[in-house]
């Protein structure tokens, strides 16, 4: 698993939360990948306040209760409304640029951290990884590390409550079937690189997973998952608690 932090001149996405912090607009934040054609991630959506989140990541926040770690926390935003919520929560990401806003905007703790550096060894109630938290496993062959590494930061009560989307809309044929290469990669295994103005990121992995198999990895490195809202086009909560 990777466990490197973020240099602030390889940090796209946090130079452009810096810049919306700041100046209450941005510039594109840019994305590309070998997958798919040019994109771009609207920056105020970032600063989004609870009543403007998707009911998914609402249903999370409602569900997120004792010492709460709040993964790849970006802007702050969850954090903010956790806290609002009179709840305990230590945001952690990797980009220095979105730690140092989050801290500016109120977030009471919030530290620059790789949740796969196991020089970081807390212990927690509920683990949060929104906004598609399951990226951050980058490949499917690295969810048995992943579970190894939730079982030393989880209370033996907690659980993870994470959201992905499964990626098979992408393969629907007219008829309604899906055609996809099993004999290829995962097509939920994605490459990113992300550029803000003058600032490129390196390319890294994005893994977007589908709940069946998502499923069966946990139930194979001692989790149990448990489906609990499913979105409007392929995105779902997940529950993954220790069995």
């Amino acid at each position: 698993m990777n466990t490197a932090l973020l240099s602030t001149d390889k940090d796209p996405m946090g130079a452009a939360i810096a810049d919306y912090f700041k100046r209450h607009k941005a510039d594109r934040l840019r994305v590309f990948s070998s997958q798919f054609d040019e994109d771009e991630i609207p920056v105020k959506e970032l600063f989004r306040t609870e009543k403007q989140m998707p009911v998914l990541e609402r249903s999370a926040l409602q569900l997120a209760t004792g010492k709460i770690l709040d993964v790849g926390a970006g802007s702050g935003c969850h954090s903010l409304a956790l806290q609002e919520a009179g709840k305990d929560v230590h945001a952690i990401d990797i980009s220095p640029l979105s730690v140092e806003v989050m801290l500016q905007r109120g977030v009471r703790h919030a530290t620059l951290t790789n949740l796969f550096d196991e020089h970081f060894y807390e212990s927690y109630d509920t683990i949060l990884m929104l906004m598609n938290g399951s990226g951050i496993i980058g490949k499917l062959e690295n969810l048995p590390a992943f579970f190894r590494r939730m079982k030393q930061l989880l209370r033996p009560s907690g659980c993870i409550l994470m959201d992905s989307s499964d990626l098979r809309y992408l393969f629907e044929e007219e008829d309604g079937s899906f055609v996809i290469d099993l004999a290829g990669d995962y097509y939920g295994e994605v490459d990113f690189q992300m550029q803000y103005k003058d600032v490129q990121g390196e390319s890294f992995n994005w893994l977007y997973i589908d709940f069946q198999t998502l499923s069966l990895y946990a139930a194979e490195n001692g989790f149990r998952a448990e489906l609990l809202k499913e979105g409007k086009h392929y995105d779902y909560l997940a529950k993954l608690t220790l069995k």
